[in-house]
C-alpha cells in the first residue's frame, strides 16, 4: 500500500468540530468511513434541502459510519442555522470554506463520502439521481439500506450555489 502524500485532502483538509476541535481528514476516519452534507447557511437552496439531508443523516446514524453536517459559517452561525439538527449530528465549522474546496465539493448542498482509503464520492447540488448514486456505494460497502430519494415533500432538483462562494 502506498503511503499518503503530504498533500493528500485526507492529511491536509481540516475538520473543525463545533463540539471540540479539529483534526484533519484522516483522523477523523479512524473508526469509520463520513458521509456529509456540504451546506452554505447563506442561501436559499441549502435552507429547502435541510429537512431532508437531516433525514437522510438519520437514515446512517446506526450503520457503521460517522454522519455529519459541513456548513461554510464559524460555530455560531452552525448553531444557528442548523437549529437543534446541530445536535444531533456531528458539526463542521468551516468559514472560510477551507474544507469544502479541498475535499473538491463545487456545489452546495452536497452530499460528501469518505473513506480512510481516499475513496471520496461527492454529489453536488441536490440531484437525487446523484445521491441515490452516493448511496447504492454505501450500501455495498456498509450492508446498509438505502433511503428513498426523492421522498414524498423533498424540493425538487436543483444545482445548488457554487462552492466557492
Amino acid at each position: 500500500m502506498a503511503e499518503a502524500s503530504s498533500d493528500n485532502p485526507l492529511n491536509t483538509v481540516i475538520l473543525d468540530s463545533i463540539q471540540g476541535k479539529g483534526y484533519p481528514v484522516r483522523d477523523w476516519l479512524t473508526s469509520y468511513p463520513l458521509i456529509m452534507v456540504a451546506l452554505d447557511p447563506y442561501t436559499h437552496e441549502s435552507a429547502w434541502i435541510l429537512e431532508t439531508a437531516g433525514q437522510f443523516l438519520h437514515h446512517y446514524t446506526p450503520a457503521d459510519i460517522r454522519v455529519a453536517w459541513l456548513v461554510a459559517a464559524d460555530d455560531d452561525g452552525c448553531r444557528e442555522f442548523l437549529g437543534p439538527w446541530a445536535d444531533r449530528y456531528l458539526t463542521f465549522a468551516d468559514p472560510d470554506r477551507a474544507a469544502i474546496l479541498g475535499l473538491g465539493i463545487d456545489r452546495l448542498p452536497s452530499l460528501v463520502y469518505v473513506r480512510s482509503d481516499g475513496y471520496t464520492q461527492i454529489a453536488n447540488g441536490w440531484d437525487p439521481t446523484a445521491w441515490r448514486a452516493v448511496t447504492e456505494v454505501l450500501a455495498g460497502n456498509l450492508s446498509w439500506s438505502r433511503p428513498l430519494i426523492p421522498k414524498p415533500g423533498d424540493p425538487v432538483p436543483y444545482a445548488g450555489t457554487p462552492a466557492a462562494g
